[in-house]
């Protein structure tokens, strides 16, 4: 028979400590990320090398290096480990209570609008008792859902390129012109405007600020790098105060207008260009709250629009969109 560890002994904490000392080298390292003693860290590590008849640190090396027969159970234990996490994934959404924990992303631009209903929506339908929040951008999204570290998003980007998700549209929306309220200048053209403010833009490591760079090349225009933000507020902001303008979606625009920035929307003056909000989760795992979440998220965001922007914003909208791929 394989040896085994005792009855007596937690194997998944075990293995989760026998992982954290390996990443750190230090049993008192590893104890603290976990909440437990070095004395109980210890304990666990010296009953994991007893199970097996092995020494899986060289405690002569500082910090402590793996053996080669712990290089072989860490590897094992990687997989256990995300095993266990797949399986807790999968079984948290069955039984009476469906759904006890999830984990949720949300883009920072609409995050304030959509908080109150999500929590509402999470806890009266599904008895959500744990209820984590990340606001970011769609590239804080993908690496929240390639970790597993969210359940689920509200994002502006599908993610075709990842498998095993179910995607759920929310509206699809037009970018506008944004400018400084009392600006008098010319408007026919984005070239003309150019020619009295600069433009402010989200930073080319975003979605949006990829999307605008692309309109603005196709358009064979080029407007200098003179304020670049990754937060729709910041953008606005700048705006307001007279130094620049920008080009938004409705949605990019609903904190502004809530904080009453002295903003003027204007269709834009050349070939429209427009980006989706979907909800993406794993597939199969959250029963209807995915569908639900988009329909609430479409539901909230156009009532927000049209009592911030009025018939401009709700013109800029399609609240029926085909989920294909951005160009």
């Amino acid at each position: 028979m394989p040896p085994r560890t005792s009855h007596d002994t937690n194997l998944i904490k075990t293995l989760e400590l026998f992982v954290a000392i390996a990443e750190t080298g230090q049993v008192t390292k590893a104890a603290q990320l976990l909440g437990v003693t070095q004395s109980a860290a210890s304990q666990h590590l010296a009953s994991l090398e007893a199970s097996y008849d092995v020494a899986l640190f060289d405690r002569k090396s500082r910090p402590l290096t793996l053996t080669q027969a712990g290089q072989l159970l860490f590897r094992h234990a990687q997989k256990i480990l995300g095993s266990v996490e797949d399986l807790a994934s999968s079984m948290r959404h069955e039984g009476p209570q469906s759904i006890s924990v999830l984990r949720v992303g949300v883009l920072a631009s609409i995050a304030t609008t959509l908080t109150p209903p999500l929590v509402s929506l999470a806890k009266t339908n599904f008895g959500v008792e744990d209820l984590t929040l990340h606001a970011g951008i769609s590239e804080d999204h993908d690496a929240l859902l390639r970790t597993k570290r969210a359940d689920v998003v509200i994002t502006s980007d599908p993610f075709y390129d990842m498998d095993g998700l179910e995607r759920h549209p929310v509206l699809q929306e037009k970018f506008l012109l944004v400018l400084p309220q009392d600006y008098r200048g010319p408007t026919k053209s984005i070239s003309d405007i150019l020619e009295h403010l600069p433009l402010v833009r989200f930073a080319g490591s975003t979605s949006v600020g990829r999307r605008t760079e692309q309109h603005l090349r196709r358009l064979k225009l080029f407007a200098p790098r003179v304020i670049q933000a990754d937060r729709s507020s910041m953008v606005t902001a700048c705006v307001a105060q007279g130094l620049g303008f920008t080009i938004l979606t409705p949605s990019l625009l609903i904190d502004g207008f809530v904080e009453k920035m002295p903003l003027r929307l204007k269709p834009l003056p050349s070939a429209e260009f427009s980006r989706s909000i979907t909800v993406v989760a794993r597939e199969n795992e959250l029963g209807s709250l995915p569908s639900d979440l988009a329909r609430l998220a479409r539901d909230t965001l156009v009532q927000q629009i049209d009592r911030q922007m009025g018939v401009i914003g709700l013109d800029a909208l399609n609240t029926d969109p085909e989920i294909t791929p951005s160009v």
